[in-house]
């Protein structure tokens, strides 16, 4: 239930002010502090979400949260006062899935994203390969057959051989766990029609049993392999620009769900010099993942940079029909495929994790790759004395988790793993959903509600650059499960969206108990951590079409100011 500071008895104001002596505070006159921020709307997502108007941030933690009035008596001799304006001030929000270096590659290659047919995807592509030298990498990223008018089908090399004869091409899907590739990458990699498909992938064929250029999942390796090699400077600007982009849309931290050592010694590198703009939280790709299991988990003195996490991948996704399903897909004669990462690769590496305290995130997606993943989860544990355990608060992870039997979702609960899914996969994954699965999978794809139901709690991402990577999207999908414009389908089930305070914890609260800082972050509370996302519409009350075109107005990480918007008055 909301509360107005203002309406509370004294002993309220105490422990809101952190003061044990809160008339002794007022008479002693103004206090020092960094940072004011007052005449704003204030939802502090702690027990009660409750509702204030100031708050006071000094060496980046919140020291007040409280009226305007009592803000601008007790510290009255603030460095920088900031009018909101009527602004809403939410707790930093976390997007729980990304890949930081991709959402900054992606303002430099070919973007894909938003092209509404296959003809215009391929004249974009066209036009993108016009300017590039023959030998040289026609790049991208983006397409995606399921948004597109007319036509729906995965591209294939016969569409772009044309215009791409001496210039290899690699385009992934906005899956990012399949791409086309043209008829002279084939041949620079080597890859025939003779050529078996790779265990946890697939060479795309057609019924003449030829390559057509679409490859999923662990076929893309061969491709990825011979892509030219990328300098420190272009994979640091990466970085650079992927942190820029986000805190200007109210990201104050992001879960970096595989990277690489390479990119984190660059982040580090970047910290070292003070141009971090959010913090980030960052899982290691489990072949790579020997020196963090060694080690165990590190963090940056300042708590911008946190490594704790392996990112293990086991199937595939739904619109590319590599997710792993239990029984056969409702429009192909099969079910996926597994083993990205094998059993006998996995196990090892999850017992090594029990004993170093280091957390494990996989990507499932599929019913078949959920459960199986339970089991080994469990028989890892079992294997290992919890006596031999780091901690005995795994706080394990499945990423995207999109099918899940009710079963499945009673294991989940009682096996207290966390749930990493995307609002945003959903209301896009919906169009065709349907068609993979069939009705009856359907009443159990995407179930957040059920799931929060039964005492689950979920962490919101956005898997950006396979999605825009927008918090306002996420939000907006989490409440509506709904498309951009509001419309929906058959078997879209609107009773599994979820309640706006649920929403607003998906981004903050439960992002930070997912990663292990519950005690520093994800509510607005005296003493913890003064990271702030504030914009000028508020989600809590806004209509859902509102909060879409709401604009960041401020951006806050340990209290320093990391985007603002032209606007603000101090």
């Amino acid at each position: 239930m909301l509360m107005r500071l203002g309406s509370l008895c004294l002993t309220t104001l105490v422990l809101t002010a952190a003061s044990s002596n809160l008339a002794a505070d007022i008479e002693s006159g103004c206090q020092r502090a960094d940072l004011l921020l007052h005449n704003g709307i204030i939802y502090t997502a702690d027990a009660g979400n409750s509702e204030h108007q100031a708050l006071v941030i000094n060496d980046g933690r919140f020291v007040f949260v409280g009226t305007d009035e009592l803000a601008e008596q007790l510290w009255c001799d603030a460095e920088r006062v900031i009018d909101l304006k009527g602004a809403t001030v939410f707790p930093g929000f976390t997007d729980s899935h990304q890949h930081l270096e991709g959402v900054g590659r992606r303002t430099k290659t070919l973007s894909l994203f938003g092209i509404d047919s296959l003809d215009k995807t391929v004249a974009a592509m066209e036009q993108w390969a016009a300017d590039v030298p023959p030998g040289g990498w026609v790049l991208g990223r983006g397409w995606i057959e399921r948004e597109w008018q007319g036509e729906r089908r995965f591209l294939t090399r016969w569409d772009v051989d044309r215009f791409t004869e001496s210039k290899p091409l690699f385009m992934p899907r906005a899956d990012g766990v399949s791409a086309l590739v043209n008829t002279k990458a084939l041949n620079m990699a080597g890859i025939t029609r003779d050529t078996p498909d790779p265990e946890g992938g697939r060479f795309e064929r057609d019924d003449r049993g030829e390559l057509t250029g679409y490859v999923l999942g662990q076929a893309m390796a061969p491709f990825r392999a011979i892509l030219p090699s990328e300098t420190d400077a272009y994979i640091t600007d990466n970085l650079l620009r992927g942190m820029r982009s986000n805190a200007a849309l109210g990201w104050t931290s992001t879960h970096d769900a595989g990277m690489s050592w390479r990119q984190l010694r660059l982040l580090q590198d970047l910290r070292s010099r003070g141009l971090m703009a959010h913090r980030v939280y960052v899982a290691i790709p489990i072949a790579d993942a020997a020196p963090l299991l060694e080690r165990g988990p590190e963090q940056s003195d300042d708590g911008w940079i946190d490594l704790r996490g392996i990112k293990v991948f086991i199937d595939g996704t739904l619109g590319s029909r590599g997710a792993a399903l239990l029984e056969p897909y409702a429009d192909a004669n099969h079910r996926g495929f597994m083993n990205r990462t094998t059993k006998e690769a996995l196990m090892p590496v999850l017992k090594q994790a029990l004993r170093a305290g280091i957390q494990i995130m996989t990507h499932v997606i599929g019913d078949r790759a959920l459960r199986e993943t339970l089991d080994w989860y469990l028989e890892a544990q079992a294997a290992v004395p919890k006596s031999e355990w780091q901690q005995t608060t795994l706080r394990w992870r499945l990423e995207h988790a999109q099918v899940i039997p009710p079963s499945d979702q009673r294991r989940i609960k009682d096996m207290s793993v966390v749930l990493s899914m995307q609002p945003s996969h959903a209301i896009g994954d919906l169009n065709f959903a349907g068609d993979r699965l069939g009705q009856e999978r359907l009443s159990y794809a995407y179930p957040w509600r059920p799931l929060i139901d039964q005492g689950i709690s979920i962490i919101a991402g956005s898997d950006a650059p396979v999605e825009a990577g927008d918090p306002r999207i996420e939000f907006y999908a989490a409440i509506t499960r709904a498309r951009l414009d509001g419309s929906s389908g058959v078997g879209w089930h609107p009773e599994y969206a979820v309640d706006r305070l649920d929403a607003l914890r998906m981004l903050t609260t439960w992002p930070a108990f997912a990663s292990f800082q519950e005690a520093e972050r994800g509510s607005i509370e005296v003493g913890k951590q003064a990271d702030l996302s504030i914009f000028d519409t508020d989600f809590m009350t806004a209509h859902p079409s509102e909060i879409l075109a709401a604009k960041t107005v401020m951006t806050i990480v340990d209290g320093r100011v990391v985007y603002q918007a032209g606007d603000i008055t101090e």
